[in-house]
């Protein structure tokens, strides 16, 4: 072989004649002879020192044969050799490298075998063609070194050969020393459903017995709108349609239902707003506003709720509504500090003539709203009704006003009373309206729209329900007082707006 790396047939030839010696006649593919015997009278020849033998890792295999299953190794038991393969601290000798490659591994010697020999080694004679290797006889482990098994023989016990990969394949199979064993985990409680029982068998007879204590159950009725009067109103309970939007007018979109409530001292508030059934039906906007305000703090503070109604032939009459209803609020709020004084006081006359201005420039704005918009004089209105109660407990007085149709009672005893100043008969002439009283314990109070005010003047049979529901002195949820504020009465289905205010 040249120093180009140019190869002679002859040389090469003569080298493996004199490495191997001549072949015997015959099939030269019958011979026995591996590769491993081949490198190791290749380290004959060159003259290798003398080192342990060191096998090579068993082949890789998909699975071992049914019959030669290897023993399964203790989990547990880890000798100094064995090393996890990510450690980078592990001596070189300890990493047995890809079991797919041929490698030369040096295992590790001891002081007395790491020290040079005191004469060199003879080259030990090369092996006969047809006889396998068997000159590396496998070498007793250091010392200091466990077999791969991972047991530590006991003291006067010898270190025994290794076991070869067949060897190990032809081992009969034992079990683990500790088999793997999951966490314990408990089961999860059995869960109990509700619903009728079914039967796929179409004559099974008779329902087997239930076990004591248990009911059978009965499917969920869906109950309907409560409704009185001579039969069901024409319309669907539920919406139906929604209205048509702007891209560009989205912020005037009004939904189908608000409720509200809350609570101050001795005071229990409920408020709702719902469509009407009718507007409901046609996908019509919801034309009636709700506003309800805290202003001020502590014992000084004013409670506002504004109910508004808007024309019910006008396009813009929803947004009418909240105009009137953010306008008010926002006059009250400018002036809480006088109108609180002036409660706490009672004076009446400078309350009335007080929120009469309020109310006043509140309307003088839609008027100048309208005018902007291009309408004609009436359009752009709406019908405002407004309760202002102090927060102050001491103090009981309840204070109401506002414009045009809607209804104020008053629940005491179980029996209504109507508190409207006016009344539906009043003159057209007669706008504003004002009304100061002085709630006792128990009282309901109730403000409502149009929409409500008059099927409680015009059937009776609704105005008992709803003294029964709210008179009995405790005020109800947020979903009941939604629940019977919607009650049906057939030949009325305009927007409803109440309020509510239970006094303790």
């Amino acid at each position: 072989m040249s120093q180009q790396g140019e190869t002679h047939p002859r040389q090469e030839d003569e080298w493996w004649r004199q490495l191997y010696g001549s072949p015997e006649p015959g099939d030269p593919q019958e011979s026995a002879e591996t590769v491993d015997d081949h490198y190791a009278s290749a380290l004959s020849a060159v003259g290798a020192p003398d080192e342990p033998a060191v096998r090579d890792d068993p082949p890789v295999r998909d699975e071992p044969p049914a019959d030669r299953v290897p023993p399964a190794r203790d989990p547990y038991a880890q000798g100094p050799y064995d090393r996890s393969p990510y450690d980078q601290d592990a001596p070189e000798h300890d990493d047995p490298g890809p079991p797919d490659t041929l490698r030369l591994r040096r295992t590790g010697r001891t002081a007395a075998q790491a020290a040079p020999p005191q004469t060199p080694p003879a080259a030990p004679a090369p092996p006969s063609p047809t006889v396998p290797s068997q000159q590396a006889a496998p070498q007793p482990a250091p010392a200091d070194r466990p077999p791969r098994g991972g047991v530590i023989p006991t003291a006067g016990e010898a270190w025994g050969p290794r076991e070869t990969p067949q060897q190990a394949y032809q081992q009969p199979y034992e079990e683990p020393r500790q088999a793997y064993q999951p966490p314990y985990e408990a089961p999860a409680p059995t869960a109990f459903g509700e619903g009728p029982v079914t039967w796929s068998d179409p004559d099974p007879g008779p329902a087997p017995d239930l076990p004591p204590g248990w009911a059978a159950a009965e499917p969920a009725a869906e109950a309907a709108p409560p409704f009185v009067g001579d039969g069901p109103p024409t319309y669907a309970a539920e919406p139906t349609a929604w209205p048509v939007a702007h891209p560009d007018e989205l912020d005037s979109l009004v939904p189908d239902t608000v409720l509200d409530g809350a609570q101050y001292g001795v005071l229990t508030l409920r408020t709702a707003s719902v469509r009407g059934d009718s507007a409901r039906y046609r996908g019509q906007p919801r034309r009636d506003a709700l506003l309800t305000a805290r202003f001020g703090t502590g014992d000084d503070g004013l409670l506002l709720l504004a109910v508004a109604s808007g024309a019910r032939a006008a396009d813009d009459a929803p947004r009418a509504a909240q105009d009137a209803c953010r306008w008010i609020a926002g006059a009250v709020g400018r002036s809480q500090l006088r109108l609180s004084e002036d409660i706490r006081a009672a004076r009446r006359g400078s309350l009335k003539s007080g929120l009469h201005r309020l109310t006043d420039r509140c309307y003088g704005r839609l008027r100048a709203r309208g005018e902007d918009l291009g309408l004609e004089e009436g359009q752009y209105t709406a019908s405002l009704r407004c309760l202002l109660l102090p927060v102050d407990p001491s103090c009981r007085i309840r204070l109401f006003f506002g414009v045009g149709d809607g209804g104020l009672f008053r629940i005491r005893d179980g029996s209504w009373q109507d508190l409207d100043p006016v009344g539906k008969d009043a003159e057209p002439g007669e706008r504003f309206r004002f009304r100061a009283s002085v709630a006792h314990p128990g009282d309901a109070l109730l403000l409502c729209s149009g929409g409500l005010a008059e099927p409680l003047r015009g059937e009776p049979a609704l105005a008992a329900r709803l003294a029964h529901q709210w008179g009995s002195g405790r005020p109800p949820g947020l979903t009941a007082f939604l629940a019977e504020a919607q009650t049906r009465v057939k030949g009325y289905a305009d927007d409803r707006t109440a309020v509510g205010v239970w006094d303790a």
